[in-house]
């Protein structure tokens, strides 16, 4: 059992982990809550809540560069509390929400601070972990955020079910709270002061990471296959009601298969991922398992009930390996492949690329799956394996770049002992 615990031993990393448990407890609140409050308590129209929510994520993702380069030169630890803090308020704000303008104002700075508040925390876990532990402890991370999560959701499903205006006020301002918590949480870590220059290091440390064009190129290739998100939480819940004819609970099935296995193999498939080329290759095998994935939900089309069901949750069992992989094999890029003295700013850039594919992902996987029928299923799963086929390959040509400043452990940040 020692294995599969998500939280790990006393140490920063537990700190961290018990933090963002806190944080993705609220999470799970807002998720399930979210879209039942703003239509039926709020009152504000469907196609207004969806309209809002995409023109603020679009918007977000510009924040992720910025504060993330912002965490090279302060300390990540306090500038995420900063953040955590900030991101409470504008959670309570909701609570102020009375029209749409109101609506996209409000979504609009939670996104900025969600997108830039991802880039931060991966910098923080960079300097929590060290070069060696970091990939560990984002998987580590993952375990504890699905679990939370779960939690959160759980939670919401009491302010749900008596669907009354002080049951949504009390959603959101659990919301609210949780961020606080983490806040105080994050602020017992100790402090990370900044990694100095590399001396001789190329260009300057600001914008560097959007001019590194080998790092596009991975990292661009790892939010391809990013796409998946998209495929087990929109796709597959409508495929299943509509094309595989299985009743609305398998669904819920299937989202908990697939929470559930990340908790406990999120870290034990981590391993072996630290450095660029191994990670690389654990990108490919990613890309080989979800392609595999894909003609297996296809195949439900037509099926009886229960031949249909077991295959949706053999294929979620095979999607979800690739799914760990891909976040551990990603992580390992991002981490590797980016300057030590501007972690964050190329977490930054990593951040924007998979939040654009999240942007882009329902709209296009929706038409070639849903209205594609089986032969989307398979040019998606094309699409998954040439790009994993495509990963050592773009890896080694961006470890052959001379200009790009390798991270050294000498030149990290001190790593706390986790």
């Amino acid at each position: 059992m020692r294995s599969v615990r998500p939280i790990p031993p006393p140490g920063p990393l537990r700190t961290l982990s018990v933090a963002t448990l806190a944080n993705t407890v609220g999470l799970g609140l807002w998720q399930a809550g979210a879209a039942l409050y703003l239509t039926r308590d709020v009152g504000l129209s469907p196609a207004s809540v969806g309209a809002g929510l995409t023109v603020a994520g679009l918007v977000g993702l510009t924040a992720s560069v910025p504060l993330g380069g912002l965490a090279d030169r302060r300390d990540p630890r306090t500038l995420r509390a900063m953040l955590q803090v900030c991101q409470a308020v504008v959670a309570a704000a909701y609570l102020l929400v009375d029209s749409f303008p109101v609506f996209l104002a409000v979504a609009l700075l939670d996104a900025l601070l969600i997108s830039g508040n991802l880039a931060v925390r991966a910098a923080l876990v960079a300097a929590v972990a060290g070069p060696q532990g970091r990939v560990h402890a984002f998987a580590t991370l993952r375990a504890v955020a699905n679990l939370g999560i779960a939690v959160g959701t759980a939670l919401a499903g009491a302010a749900l079910a008596a669907d009354t205006h002080l049951a949504y006020q009390l959603l959101v301002a659990g919301d609210a709270t949780t961020y606080l918590l983490s806040a105080a949480l994050l602020l017992r870590l100790p402090a990370y002061p900044p990694v100095p220059r590399t001396p001789g290091a190329a260009g300057p440390r600001r914008g560097r990471a959007l001019r590194d064009g080998r790092f596009f190129a991975v990292s661009g290739a790892s939010a391809v296959l990013a796409l998946h998100w998209t495929v087990l939480t929109l796709v597959v819940p409508l495929w299943t009601v509509r094309r595989a004819g299985a009743p609305p609970p398998v669904v819920s099935a299937v989202l908990l298969a697939n929470t559930v296995l990340t908790v406990l193999l999120a870290v034990r498939l981590s391993r072996g991922a630290d450095t660029a080329a191994p990670a690389a290759r654990k990108l490919r095998r990613a890309g080989l398992v979800l392609a595999a994935a894909m003609p297996i939900y296809a195949a439900t089309a037509g099926l009886p009930t229960a031949p249909a069901v077991a295959l949706l949750l053999v294929a979620t069992v095979v999607y979800t390996f690739g799914d760990l992989w891909h976040g551990s094999a990603a992580a390992g890029l991002a981490y590797d492949l980016a300057p030590s003295d501007a972690i964050g700013a190329y977490q930054g850039v990593d951040g924007l690329l998979a939040g654009l594919a999240r942007a882009v992902g329902p709209a296009l996987l929706t038409l070639l799956v849903l209205d594609g029928g089986v032969p989307g299923w398979l040019a998606l799963g094309a699409l998954f394996a040439g790009v994993g086929l495509a990963a050592p390959v773009l890896t080694r040509w961006a470890l052959a770049n001379p200009a790009t400043d390798r991270p050294a452990a000498a030149g990290d940040r001190p790593a706390a002992a986790v």
